[in-house]
């Protein structure tokens, strides 16, 4: 679950190698965590309920790619940012979460998966 949205933000990319781009890694997250405006833009462009920016189309191309590859092509600023969106998002925006979720892990496979790393990082 939680890993769902760490790939979220750290896909804001394109593919270069094996790697995704690390163009938009100066994005400033704590900007977008403390402005609901900007990270429901995020949001609703992933649920293609909204205008995305050139990031957010990056986002929403890399994203299923980078869920099913546990994010293994992500930078470790992509990763770590990720987690900062992720457990933001978990702990003050559930709704947005749950719909982001539903739309991008209806079987609720990459939630089993990551079920047992989610439950360590609450405790």
């Amino acid at each position: 679950m939680r890993s769902f949205l760490i790939v979220l933000f750290v896909a804001v990319v394109g593919i270069a190698a094996d790697k995704y781009t690390t163009k938009y890694d100066n994005v400033d997250l704590d900007e977008i965590v403390k402005s609901d405006r900007l990270l429901k833009n995020y949001v609703n462009c992933l649920l293609e309920k909204g205008n995305c920016t050139p990031d957010g189309v990056e986002l929403k191309k890399h994203l299923p790619d980078a869920l099913h590859t546990e994010c293994s092509k992500c930078s470790e600023t992509q990763k770590k940012g990720s987690k900062k969106i992720v457990r933001h998002l978990i702990d003050n925006k559930p709704e947005w979460w749950k719909d982001l979720e539903a739309k991008y892990d209806k079987e609720g496979t990459y939630k089993k998966k990551y079920e047992e790393e989610i439950k360590a990082k609450k405790n």
